[in-house]
């Protein structure tokens, strides 16, 4: 049995254990508020084909992390834009993305304009949109969907009588 050295401190139990499927602390956050407000919903479920896949056909040279040079990239595919939001509504009526720091070079903010109008384009009715950093941010974010839901529940009533 190995002994632990004079001063250190036994380690702490993985938070990722904690977090159970969610991928960050900010995810089991806003799943654990949606569920203690009664409000159901899916949990990167939905995946969204923004942009297919396409062959650039043209001549092509592209920069390499690992090396000084170009590699040549002529005639190759370029790989479909996907987006897979965090918490949607089971009807589709709105959609929580948590991001807790973006990186400047992040490529959500591109990825985010053109799932805004992929939505457009569907012709649908527009789901609410929200992007929470934070705990209070989602508290925010909730209490909207909770007035927009009894709002609605007053306009099919009204309809109905």
């Amino acid at each position: 049995m190995k002994r632990r050295k004079a001063g250190t401190t036994k380690k702490k139990p993985s938070k990722k254990k904690e977090l159970g499927k969610y991928k960050s602390g900010l995810e089991k956050t806003c799943a654990d508020l949606l569920s203690e407000s009664k409000i159901s919903f899916s949990y990167e479920e939905h995946d969204y084909l923004l942009m297919d896949k396409f062959r650039y056909e043209a001549v092509y040279w592209k920069m390499t992390p690992k090396s000084k040079t170009m590699s040549d990239r002529t005639s190759s595919i370029a790989r479909p834009i996907r987006y897979k939001p965090d918490f949607v509504a089971k009807d589709e009526s709105w959609i929580i993305e948590t991001k807790g720091f973006i990186h400047s070079h992040h490529d959500f903010p591109m990825r985010w304009k053109l799932f805004m109008k992929y939505l457009i384009n569907l012709g649908k009715p527009l789901p609410k949109l929200f992007i929470c950093k934070n705990k209070q941010q989602i508290e925010h974010a909730i209490s909207i969907i909770k007035t927009s839901s009894i709002e609605r529940e007053i306009q099919e009533e009204t309809q109905h009588t």
